[in-house]
């Protein structure tokens, strides 16, 4: 079938499908429904999903596997939605509950599933459960609280109004709305890995003139944009591999030895987090780009160690307490946000960054309500201060000469068949990853309290302390 026919077809293949729900739903000769005890709560009209089965395979004389693929048809474009497994779009034959969705939500409605409409469901269902939410609704309510940040405190203003006309409504009333809500939205947004049977129905729609109108210009806009010539782009991934050849495990040896091969730890042990002498592998890789330098441990050390020097210690610092809030834990959000305003960006905060105006206005409008992302736009500015100035001058400082000086080149180790076997006798169970963490918490922490004192905080305490005494003076 072509595109034409199929967009002939879509329209009255809704049709029929909401006259069999229609016809599904008739009192006399329909689906029995009756009122079901839904844990506490008791809930009307209320079906089984081996009566919805029985009911299609007496209608059109089929078999019970057809009427069921039929039947999950109809749950996947949300005529019918089941009560209890929201995130599985299917018919069980068995005695799982479901009830038929209102006209409201049909597919046939074409109401668009709006950005803004999904914000205020989800920050309702975040009040309703006190941020208790699914992992793919957290991950949802987190990129659309980044996307549309401009209008969240409307978004949040209709999500309390609509929670609190919910309450007033009697329970099982609340209840059936709130799974025919869910229902619209688990078929319009679905989880990860689920197809949305809706999206391609709207595919195959037929076309206006605007929608060419919008494909011309989006065209022409295509045509226009500068393009990168294939020859610079394999130039570039050459160049990478080039790179990258010696550093890659499937292509380079380890050196001194396969500890999965030989049973000799040698090799973990020389590339630990924060071990004290890096190897000249670890340390060549640091050279390749900043970012390189950023995710190894012992790399980052060496880079704040040289910053401490320079005075600059806090663009390092607020960096990492900005990756920690966007990373962790949502309980803690709101204190480490106000925590890093209080430390960075407050007006006299005792390690205070250099950022422009613009980004530190948009950075303090959005702590107003904070986020995992409201610090963007000011780590984006440290980050690149930090790649264009400082990582510059690190590998031409002293501390990056002297790392390189220490870093050692371990010699391949030539085990015989013996060794081999002994190596093998000696083998010892892993440490648990808690344990291991455990260290590396204790590590951090000796390594705080026995590093250099960051002088600009001591200058700052004693600055105010001179301007304290000559006021008193005066």
């Amino acid at each position: 079938l072509t595109t034409g026919h199929l967009s002939d077809i879509l329209p009255s293949f809704l049709l029929q499908m909401e006259a069999l729900v229609l016809e599904m739903q008739d009192p006399k000769d329909g689906v029995k429904s009756q009122t079901q005890r839904l844990v506490i709560t008791t809930i009307p009209h209320a079906i089984t999903g081996e009566d919805i089965v029985a009911w299609i395979a007496n209608r059109f004389k089929i078999d019970a596997q057809e009427a069921r693929t039929l039947g999950t048809m109809m749950v996947a474009f949300g005529y019918i939605y089941p009560l209890q497994d929201h995130k599985k779009l299917i018919i069980k034959p068995d005695a799982s509950l479901y009830r038929f969705q209102t006209p409201y939500f049909w597919p046939a409605q074409q109401w668009p599933a709006e950005d803004t409409d999904y914000a205020i469901y989800l920050a309702k269902r975040n009040i309703r459960k006190k941020g208790v939410l699914e992992l793919y609704e957290q991950e949802h309510y987190s990129n659309l609280h980044k996307w549309i940040n401009h209008k969240w405190d409307f978004i949040v203003m209709q999500a309390k109004e609509q929670y609190r006309a919910g309450k007033e409504r009697k329970k099982p009333d609340r209840v059936v709305f709130d799974c025919q809500e869910r229902a619209y939205w688990v078929v319009h947004r679905p989880p990860v890995k689920m197809i949305s049977y809706v999206s391609y129905l709207f595919l195959f729609q037929k076309k206006t003139i605007d929608y060419y109108r919008r494909m011309i210009i989006f065209t022409q806009q295509s045509i226009m944009r500068s393009r990168v010539k294939s020859s610079v782009s394999i130039g570039a991934i050459v160049k990478y591999m080039t790179t990258y050849n010696n550093h890659d495990p499937f292509l380079a040896p380890c050196l001194p030895s396969n500890p999965w091969l030989t049973d000799d730890t040698t090799y973990w042990e020389l590339n630990l987090p924060n071990v004290e002498t890096p190897t000249k592998m670890r340390v060549e890789r640091w050279t390749f780009g900043f970012q390189e330098l950023l995710n190894d441990p012992r790399g980052r050390a060496d880079f704040r160690l040289f910053l401490k020097k320079e005075f600059s210690g806090e663009n390092l610092a607020f960096w990492e307490t900005c990756e920690d809030l966007k990373w962790g834990a949502a309980a803690t959000m709101k204190e480490k946000a106000q925590q890093i305003y209080k430390t960075f960006l407050a007006p006299g905060a005792p390690r205070w960054i250099n950022i422009d105006g613009k980004t530190m206005e948009i950075t303090v409008k959005g702590l107003v309500h904070p986020h995992r992302y409201v610090l963007d736009a000011a780590q984006t500015h440290i980050y690149m201060l930090m790649k264009k100035d400082s990582f510059g001058r690190y590998m031409k400082s002293a501390v990056s000469k002297e790392t390189q000086k220490k870093a050692i080149c371990p010699e391949a180790h030539n085990f015989s068949e013996a060794q081999l076997e002994q190596n093998a006798k000696k083998r010892k169970p892993s440490l648990s990853p808690i344990i291991l963490r455990q260290r590396e918490e204790e590590e951090k922490a000796r390594l705080a309290a026995s590093g250099p004192v960051d002088i600009t905080q001591v200058m700052s305490k004693l600055e105010k302390r001179n301007m304290l005494r000559e006021g008193q003076k005066k």
